[in-house]
């Protein structure tokens, strides 16, 4: 459990501002709460035996100084230079190696390197690095497309951001491989200072472009999973044929209430579905229901097992790699319409301003009135109402979105965060290649489902809170002081100062910001801003809580079907509902350690999913635009750099570059401490949040890049009048 903490210490520790500091005003820093307090001082103990940490006079501790020689993971970037994050932190932080010090090494290997001091005109002391040995190497095998190029017969060059340099192969026939073949790659001999990295194919996924081939490429780069294990589908099998919901006597029947569950129009796995009733004394009852997987995955089983190792099922543009085996997801499991399935439900009782009065929790059968699409949902709510719709379905919708607005005023008024970042949907063609894009749905049932989700959450996690036992949370950390003040310098160099962004802004004073530029040219730029400036929400066993939402206590437990983490909330709150509560012992959580375990692991498969999504997304868009160079495109800029600016396309999502000699004839500069880019002869100003018309100059698919031209002329031209003469200096003799 301490390895979170030990990230978090030396994360903070890395500020200057923060260090030297004591252990007591660093875990004040942090948020620590009490009843981690003992995890805190073993994680400092740890690290101080360890030497990641030193103390100093006055018992304060801080990193130790960067030394003449380090270890660590190596960072390639496209242009050749890269960087060392050190195994053993020091107060430098990161060290830069420049493209011609890398020694080949490849992004993901652990490398040893000698520092380098190099003085800055400042006088303050810059490092660099030069890779003298490669440790571990953290990939051999990569995907590219094979081709055949002049004067260097067959190469591979690899796709993403890993490796750049392409990969020779010497016999392409063992695997019938041809021209623009997509493979997957193992790497015999690594590339050195004079001869390209040389191996063997070991396996075609296709040729390039096609939807297939794309998919399976971020597949294996991905490291995804396939298939289930016979065990696993066995398994699933015998649950569903075991499954006769007329003998579940021991669960509330509530059969014959009126349920509805609100979906994507392309979902399978249905796994919440609402009811809304009011008691006697008119208080609406709100009842999540959720689908009871743990009734069919036993702990430790080959089930259990597999989707730990998964940890959540991944989503990539038309095609789900599931948590669970599909008799599951999309059968037994799946709260379809009209047939009864076991829930583990939560009973919320409000008053009129959206308050919680009680909670209820149950075992439960029920059965889905209705099956809504979000589209459908809207248009409900809109009047307009299709044929099939039964009535029951709409007077329950309405009533839901009555309730729902409350919740969400209230949950305002106590300084929620929500971010208007708006998503891209992608409109594909019969072969899965995209077509175009559109904003995806985001119209009030969303915010409607969001709510109570979030709700039944809460309930859980506040629920297993009070009776004290060690669960799975999902922790969002607040954010670190020095980000919120960079926050607040990047709002104030956009000119909104009256916004009222100081030092260390709060939360309420981060929703009224995000409140204020809403509809504004700054919306995407200020809100990208907030979210760089946030911790990533994680799971964990630490009482943290949930900052954007504002939560002391949170948890996933509404989505069993796709997160592991909602199935191990499952088994415990099962026991509570049976009586059974007496720690942690049969949920398949062992100890804390393992509860921290899992947790990290889950983390890591979550970012990978969602870092597999995109990538396979930016693909798609890539290959559409690629037959669109010259087109415009409306963008914002998002992005500034010393060597370009980065502008974002409002319609596609996509970032492109628009590099510094492209910009206009100008010399260009960046300034960091006002957030902008300035034409040092024009006084031409670029800044972050800008509208801006750029069109597609290149596309570069296996380096995921997208590169633009301003559309329009950045210098505004300015007429010029007559020249005037120079008057000569006429020289005068003494006389």
């Amino acid at each position: 459990m301490s390895e979170f903490l030990k990230r978090k210490i030396v994360k903070l520790l890395k500020h200057a501002e923060l260090s030297p500091t004591s252990p007591e005003q660093l875990a004040k820093d942090m948020d620590i709460d009490r009843r981690d307090l003992g995890q805190f001082n073993s994680a400092v103990e740890q690290l101080l035996s360890c030497g990641h940490l030193v103390m100093g006079t006055g018992e304060l501790i801080s990193l130790p100084p960067l030394k003449g020689k380090i270890v660590g993971l190596f960072r390639a970037n496209a242009r050749g230079f890269g960087f060392i994050s050190p195994l053993e932190p020091n107060s430098h932080g990161d060290l830069f190696i420049p493209a011609a010090e890398t020694a080949g090494a490849m992004t993901g290997d652990i490398v040893s390197a000698k520092v380098i001091k190099r003085s800055h005109r400042t006088g303050q002391m810059r490092f660099s690095g030069k890779i003298t040995e490669i440790l571990e190497r953290a990939e051999n095998k990569f995907v590219g497309t094979l081709k055949k190029e002049k004067g260097l017969g067959w190469l591979v060059r690899p796709e993403g951001s890993s490796f750049f340099d392409p990969i020779c192969i010497d016999d392409i026939a063992a695997k019938n491989a041809g021209q623009n073949d997509k493979c997957v790659v193992e790497i015999l001999n690594y590339p050195t200072g004079r001869y390209l990295a040389n191996g063997v194919i070991t396996k075609v996924l296709g040729k390039t472009g096609r939807y297939d081939t794309e998919i399976q490429s971020i597949i294996h780069q991905y490291h995804l999973p396939g298939k289930f294990n016979p065990d696993c589908i066995r398994q699933a099998r015998s649950a569903a044929d075991a499954f006769h919901p007329d003998k579940a006597d021991d669960r509330q029947d509530i059969t014959d209430k009126v349920i509805i569950t609100i979906d994507p129009a392309s979902a399978k796995d249905f796994d919440d579905a609402i009811s809304l009733e009011a008691n006697s004394r008119g208080n609406p009852v709100l009842g999540i229901h959720i689908a009871d997987v743990s009734s069919f995955v036993g702990a430790g089983s080959s089930l259990d097992e597999e989707a730990k190792e998964r940890g959540n099922s991944v989503y990539l543009p038309g095609k789900t790699i599931p948590m669970l085996s599909e008799v599951l997801s999309n059968g037994i499991c799946s709260l379809q319409p009209g047939r009864e399935r076991f829930c583990k439900s939560v009973y919320l009782t409000y008053d009129s301003q959206g308050n919680i009065l009680s909670r209820h929790f149950a075992n439960s059968l029920i059965c889905s009135t209705q099956r809504l699409t979000y589209q459908q949902a809207e248009q409900i709510l809109d009047g307009r109402i299709e044929e099939d719709i039964r009535p029951e379905a709409v007077h329950l919708l309405k009533k839901m979105e009555a309730l729902s607005r409350s919740i969400e005023q209230r949950r305002i008024r106590n300084a929620m965060l929500h971010l208007d970042l708006a998503e891209t949907e992608l409109i594909m063609d019969g072969s899965g290649m995209v077509s175009d894009a559109r904003p995806a749905d985001d119209s009030y049932p969303h915010t409607i489902i969001e709510m109570f989700m979030v709700e039944a959450n809460e309930a859980v996690a506040s629920l297993l809170d009070r009776v004290n036992v060690a669960f799975m949370r999902r922790i969002h950390p607040p954010p670190e002081k020095l980000r919120l003040n960079e926050l607040a310098e990047l709002v104030n160099s956009f000119g909104m100062r009256h916004f009222g962004l100081g030092k260390n802004p709060g939360r309420r004073e981060i929703q009224r910001l995000l409140g204020a530029v809403r509809g504004t040219d700054f919306e995407l730029a200020v809100n990208l801003a907030v979210l760089r400036s946030l911790e990533k929400a994680r799971y964990c066993g630490l009482h943290i809580g949930h900052y954007a939402l504002g939560s002391e206590n949170y948890c996933h437990f509404t989505s069993p079907i796709r997160r592991y983490a909602d199935l191990l909330v499952h088994r415990l709150l099962d026991k509570y509902i049976r009586g059974q509560i007496s720690g942690a012992s049969g949920t398949g959580i062992d100890s804390e350690q393992d509860l921290g375990l899992i947790g990290s692991h889950i983390s890591f498969t979550e970012q990978r999913g969602e870092d597999a999504e995109r990538e396979m997304k930016k693909v798609l868009i890539l290959q559409l635009l690629s037959g669109r160079i010259g087109s415009e495109l409306d963008c914002v800029l998002t992005g500034l750099t010393g060597f370009g600016v980065f502008a974002q396309s409002k319609k596609f999502g996509i970032e492109g570059l628009i590099p510094m000699e492209l910009l206009g004839r100008d010399k260009w500069q960046h300034d960091r401490k006002t957030h902008a880019v300035r034409g040092i002869r024009s006084g031409t100003v670029l800044r972050l949040g800008q509208p801006l018309k750029a069109k597609i100059d290149s596309v570069n698919i296996p380096a995921r890049q997208l590169n633009l031209v301003p559309a329009e002329p950045l210098i505004k031209s300015h007429k010029s009048g007559p020249a005037k003469k120079k008057r000569r200096r006429r020289s005068r003799k003494k006389t």
